[in-house]
C-alpha cells in the first residue's frame, strides 16, 4: 500500500487496541500502543532510503529484505525498545503485541498489490505479489479516515468502531480476492486463445476495471483491460535482440530491474553516435507510456554514457537523458 494509507492503518490499529482492556484503561499505555502501531506501519519502509544512494539499490531492495520473516521481529524489538525507554513503567507486552499487529498488516496488505514483497525471505527471495487491491485503494483510505473522525470527535467508541472496521474490511479483501479469480476465469474465456498463455489481472482505483497482460508461449505480451465485460486487447509487446540489448544486461541498473520483474521487454533506439536501450515492465503500462523503466544509453561500442533506472514520466526521463546523447 501507499504510505498515507499505512499512516491511517496505523492509528485504526492504535483504535482497535482498545479491544484490549488493559489498554483502554490506561491512557499512558494507549498512547505507547500509538506510538508502536504508527511506528509499525512504516518501519518496513524504512527501505526508501535507498534511493539517496541511488535508484538500483532501491529497486533491488525496497520491499525485500525489511519486509523478510527475520525483520519482522527485529522491527517489533527496536520500536519497542525505544517505546520503553520513553514511556517507563507501562506493560511493554501489550505495545509488543500491538506493534506487531502492525507491523504484520503492513507487509501482509503490501502483498496484494502488484508490486509485491519478498516477505518468505530468508525461504525465498521469490517476490509476491497477489494482484488484488490497487496500491492506493480510496475505499481503505477513506473509511479509515472516517473512522478516525469519529474517533477524534469522540462520537464512537474506539473498541467497537474500529473491530466494525477491521471485519468490513476483512470482507472487502475476501471479495476482491474473489473477484479477481472470477476475472481471471472470465478473461480466459473471452480471449479463447488458441495457443498456451498465462494472464495476470492487475487491479486499478476502479473495481470494474482491471489490466490485463497475457505472456504469450514465444515470450511476448499482450497488454489490454477488461472493463466489466468488455475485454480489449491494445498492445502487443516483444524484447528486441538487439546486440545492446544484451549488453545493457550487464549493468547495475538493468541487474536491478530485471531482478525485480519478470515481465519486462526491451527496445533500441539507434542515435547519431550510438543506442538508447529502454526496458520497460509491462506490468504497469499507464496512458500509452511505461512509467517503470530501466533506460542505458551507450556508445557504437556498447560503453555506458548514461543510465536511469526507476519511476519517470516520458517527458522527464528524456530531458534527463538529452544532455547524454551522443
Amino acid at each position: 500500500m501507499d504510505t498515507s494509507t499505512h499512516f491511517v492503518m496505523g492509528i485504526g490499529l492504535a483504535g482497535l487496541a482498545y479491544i484490549d482492556p488493559v489498554v483502554a484503561a490506561d491512557p499512558m499505555l494507549a498512547a505507547a500502543v500509538m506510538v508502536g502501531t504508527i511506528a509499525g506501519s512504516q518501519a518496513p519502509d524504512i527501505d526508501t532510503a535507498l534511493r539517496f544512494k541511488s535508484n538500483s539499490l532501491y529497486i533491488r531492495n525496497h520491499r525485500g529484505m525489511s519486509h523478510s520473516l527475520p525483520f519482522l521481529m527485529l522491527w517489533v524489538l527496536m520500536i519497542t525498545g525505544v517505546i520503553g525507554l520513553i514511556f517507563s513503567g507501562i506493560p511493554l507486552a501489550h505495545v509488543v503485541l500491538w506493534t506487531a499487529v502492525a507491523v504484520g498488516v503492513h507487509v501482509f496488505t503490501d502483498l496484494f498489490n502488484t508490486y509485491g514483497t519478498q516477505a518468505a525471505r530468508p525461504f525465498t527471495e521469490r517476490w509476491i505479489a497477489w494482484n488484488v487491491i490497487h496500491i492506493f485503494d480510496p475505499f481503505l483510505f477513506t473509511t479509515h479516515v472516517i473512522a478516525i473522525l469519529l474517533w477524534a470527535f469522540d462520537l464512537v467508541q474506539p473498541a467497537p468502531l474500529f473491530t466494525a472496521l477491521y471485519i468490513l474490511i476483512g470482507v472487502y479483501y475476501i471479495w476482491r480476492t474473489i473477484a479477481r479469480v472470477l476475472v481471471v476465469r472470465k478473461v480466459k474465456q473471452m480471449d479463447n486463445s488458441p495457443e498456451i498463455a498465462k494472464y495476470i489481472v492487475i487491479p486499478t482505483i476502479s473495481w470494474s476495471r482491471w489490466h490485463v497482460v497475457k505472456t504469450n508461449k514465444d515470450g511476448s505480451y499482450e497488454l489490454g483491460k477488461i472493463d466489466g465485460n468488455e475485454l480489449t486487447w491494445s498492445l502487443h509487446a516483444t524484447s528486441s535482440t538487439h546486440a545492446a540489448v544484451a549488453a545493457s544486461r550487464k549493468l547495475p541498473e538493468v541487474s536491478a530491474f530485471l531482478y525485480f520483474t519478470s515481465y519486462a521487454v526491451a527496445e533500441v533506439e539507434e542515435l547519431p553516435a550510438g543506442y538508447k536501450v529502454r526496458w520497460a515492465d509491462v506490468r504497469y503500462r499507464h496512458r500509452k507510456q511505461y512509467p517503470f523503466v530501466a533506460v542505458v544509453v551507450m556508445d557504437r561500442n556498447f560503453e555506458t554514457i548514461d543510465t536511469y533506472v526507476g519511476w519517470l514520466s516520458d517527458e522527464k526521463m528524456d530531458k534527463k537523458l538529452l544532455s547524454a546523447r551522443p
